[in-house]
């Protein structure tokens, strides 16, 4: 299914992500069952609170076919798209967002609100959630996880020494 194959894609790139220290987010943006942007998160080693998967993923994309209307793509991303992640994908005109797994405490494709599908903006875009949504959430949580474990282990030592 190509649902699935996109969204292993944009794992791969959150794979990335999480080999840098970064939250493992991934995305990818499609034309044609062709990827022509991908992205991972790279707010941390870059200092910059722009990097978003998505965001990168999108402006690959539109230097990969000369405009900013990405009209006819598709946006597969592991974790639902934050509000300023939803705004480039309003901006852009993505057609359809399909992502892995919701973000209760960001999420604007569903969770807190849907800014994709809002009638008041002059774009909406298709929304498709849980597409291999262990994989994208286990990925989250194995991360998060290591991250407790180091600090409870930094803490253990420095009350050692």
């Amino acid at each position: 299914m190509l649902e699935e194959q996109m969204m292993r894609a944009a794992l791969q790139e959150a794979e990335k992500a999480r080999e840098l220290g970064e939250v493992p987010i991934g995305a990818v943006v499609v034309l044609d069952k062709q990827i022509i942007g991908r992205g991972y998160n790279r707010r941390e080693i870059e200092q910059n609170p722009l990097l978003h998967a998505e965001c990168i993923a999108i402006q690959e994309a539109a230097e990969q076919i000369g405009s900013w209307r990405l009209v006819d793509c598709e946006l597969y991303v592991t974790l639902e798209p934050c509000p300023m992640c939803a705004g480039a994908i309003l901006q852009s005109r993505i057609s359809r967002v399909i992502y892995g797994t919701r973000d209760p405490k960001a999420g604007c494709v569903g969770s807190l609100m849907n800014l994709l599908q809002d009638t008041r903006f002059n774009h909406q875009t298709e929304v498709i959630e849980n597409v291999l949504q262990e994989e994208c959430s286990q990925i989250l949580k194995d991360f998060f996880q290591e991250i407790r474990r180091k600090k409870k282990l930094e803490k253990r030592m420095a009350l050692d020494k």
